[in-house]
């Protein structure tokens, strides 16, 4: 069963895509920027018919119910604790977890902090958060790739030119998504609080990705780990991928795909196999 629901976190209402039997063991996708739980959809669908209660939240900035003014809200302790508080509200001590892309930054610092809540993690498309910052920091190929982060730290400016000619610049990079899921997109971030408040995961975490070459800002991870990467990924670049490695304490299984960002709209069959037989084995 499909179903759309609300979870209020003090005073914060998030629209919640849902398939399943809330009664199974239950999968917790985070979707990343600039696309919405909606990316989810045929995954949770296939995901559910093996077993699963399967929850993909339009996350804090996301929904419009949760959309709080200021980058001050978008800080990584409270995408954590929104995560931590989907949880709670669905009656799930322990539940499998899924992100891709600012989900999987998110993911990455849940399954750090709260290992004892997680049965497995699989991360797409983004590495061990320490290795990324420390790539993101000194690695000239992932610098370049990560000029676009320190472009938005600029206010309006960003907020403008993504919004000229209706979009334009997303309606581009969305050329591997279907058209429902794009026209959903459009709702979203044709909102100018909403397309701020998405901006603003990159403003108010932007520090602490640099300070990755000074200190550690992630440790080790104590769970299952499935980590997928495309080696043709535009934004993200092998030095991070390669340092993931080193701080993997439990079952790591690495997947590099030939594929560029996109991965759930360019290589579905394959990422869709891959997760479930992960997700069966924990």
């Amino acid at each position: 069963m499909e179903a759309i629901i609300k979870i209020n976190l003090d005073g914060l209402v998030f629209d919640c895509h849902t398939s399943g039997d809330k009664k199974d063991p239950m999968i917790l996708f985070l979707h990343g920027f600039p696309e919405t739980a909606f990316m989810w959809k045929p995954l949770m669908k296939a995901f559910a018919q093996k077993g699963y209660y399967c929850v993909a939240p339009n996350q804090r900035g996301y929904s419009g119910g949760a959309c709080p003014k200021g980058k001050k809200h978008y800080r990584i302790d409270s995408l954590v604790a929104d995560v931590l508080g989907f949880a709670k509200a669905l009656n799930k001590s322990q539940f499998h977890l899924v992100g891709h892309d600012w989900g999987a930054v998110i993911g990455w610092n849940v399954v750090y902090h709260y290992p004892d809540k997680i049965l497995s993690w699989t991360a797409l498309s983004v590495p061990h958060m320490q290795s990324f910052g420390k790539a993101m920091t000194t690695d000239p190929e992932q610098k370049k790739m990560s000029q676009y982060i320190k472009d938005f730290q600029l206010p309006f400016l960003p907020e403008m030119r993504i919004m000229k000619n209706d979009l334009k610049l997303f309606k581009r990079l969305w050329k591997y998504h279907s058209k429902e899921e794009t026209t959903y997109y459009l709702k979203v971030f044709r909102n100018r609080n909403q397309l701020t408040a998405a901006l603003n995961y990159y403003r108010a975490n932007y520090k602490l990705l640099k300070s990755a070459k000074k200190g550690q800002i992630l440790g080790e991870i104590d769970v299952p780990t499935l980590f997928i990467w495309g080696n043709k990924d535009i934004a993200l670049g092998k030095a991070g991928v390669d340092g993931t490695p080193q701080f993997m304490k439990n079952d790591y299984q690495f997947v590099e795909l030939e594929a560029g960002h996109w991965l759930i709209q360019t290589q579905y069959e394959k990422i869709k196999t891959y997760i479930i037989e992960f997700i069966d084995q924990n």
